[in-house]
């Protein structure tokens, strides 16, 4: 049976990241519900992946902010819009948002927007530019912090019309599964990285920014060798500087005054995530700012790994304190080397329980088929 729901799916590049990934999910999730799944977009590497037998990929240059451009698109988005009979517009970002705004408002198409960041501001300009977000029929928060950070800064454009709500970002649990991964892999991995397995594995994934809090992990990690009296265990910090040069160079050089550089390994990249976190037996996400949502927190749970990470933000959401992962105190360097030495003090039987009850809760609340699901019956109420 053919739907009459045609969608398009806006986003700037389609990346590894969280915005992008779900944008991919759900675009090869509505042809199986008999839906016309469209994305438009400037690239990425994810777009290799695409079926183009179940997907539409039309490349624009919706990544660009420059004003004259977003209007040359919203131009051509009327005309994609009017010639595939689209049903639904979807943005995940501000700049494309502004583009399919004026799309929709002329050709009368609903428009739908997934608000993915806080999006910071300082002045009336740069909200003004955020609140695309929100000028949309359906708004969708990625997390209930993202919510309230909605409902604090931009209630007054919030109207009865407008239907806002939550859906969880979701992840595929078939992919980030410990049991898919062979041992011969790992071991592989292992020896690119130069590590032995003679000592626990801590791993700490996410582009290097200073938000992110590698500088202060190092910090914490230097407070333990002092405590213990030794090296107990390898940390890898896997990410890349993305054009932060000066700011690898300081955690590299605060890791040689610490005399660290036997225990910390910088690793720019991994193609396969499930698979570093498999040979990891501890994952930190040391964030000094709150996680829209917390990828990484939700991926290590699903791959049966004990997180740690700060108390701030969707962490909270997605972790259970003591239960699944450890929360410590945001931007506190002893906070964080304490519950780093609880975790690696625990036995093997309760590392490997509080592994299974975070799967559970991934598969429970975070899978990506609930995320497809609940986005598609919000499309289909919106038609209606």
């Amino acid at each position: 049976m053919s739907s009459n729901i045609n969608v398009l799916q806006v986003i700037p590049k389609l990346g590894y990241g969280g915005a992008e990934t779900g944008c991919y999910d759900i675009a090869h999730y509505l042809p199986e519900n008999n839906c016309k799944s469209f994305i438009v977009t400037s690239g990425g590497e994810l777009t290799k992946f695409i079926d183009k037998k179940k997907v539409k990929l039309i490349r624009l240059p919706v990544q660009s902010k420059n004003p004259i451009l977003i209007f040359f698109n919203s131009i051509i988005l009327i005309g994609i819009i009017l010639f595939f009979n689209i049903t639904i517009v979807h943005a995940r970002s501000r700049a494309p948002a502004w583009s399919c705004l004026l799309a929709t408002k002329l050709t009368r198409r609903k428009f739908v927007t997934t608000f993915h960041g806080t999006y910071n501001f300082s002045g009336k300009l740069k909200k003004f530019y955020n609140s695309v977000m929100v000028r949309s029929d359906l708004i969708i928060a990625g997390s209930n912090f993202i919510f309230s950070h909605i409902k604090e800064n931009y209630s007054e454009l919030l109207t009865l019309k407008k239907k806002f709500l939550v859906i969880f970002r979701g992840i595929n649990v078939d992919y980030f599964d410990p049991s898919s991964k062979l041992e011969e892999d790992e071991k592989k991995l292992l020896t690119k990285w130069e590590i032995n397995k003679e000592k626990k594995i801590i791993l700490v994934p996410g582009r290097l920014t200073s938000w992110k809090g590698q500088e202060m992990l190092i910090e914490a990690i230097n407070l333990i060798k002092v405590e213990l009296g030794y090296e107990a265990f390898h940390l890898v910090i896997l990410g890349s500087h993305q054009g932060r040069d000066l700011y690898k160079k300081k955690l590299i050089r605060i890791t040689e005054q610490h005399r660290l550089t036997n225990q910390i390994k910088f690793i720019d990249q991994c193609k396969d995530m499930a698979l570093a976190y498999k040979v990891s037996d501890i994952v930190i996400s040391p964030s000094i700012e709150p996680e829209a949502f917390g990828r990484v927190a939700v991926e290590a749970q699903s791959m049966e790994k004990l997180i740690i990470a700060s108390n701030i933000g969707g962490s909270n959401e997605t972790i259970i304190n003591e239960k699944t992962g450890f929360l410590f105190e945001a931007g506190d360097v002893n906070s964080l080397s304490k519950k780093i030495i609880q975790a690696i003090t625990m036995d093997e039987s309760s590392l490997k329980l509080m592994g299974k009850e975070g799967r559970k809760n991934i598969i429970k609340k975070f899978n990506v088929e609930k995320m497809c699901f609940s986005t598609y019956s919000e499309y289909k109420r919106l038609v209606n």
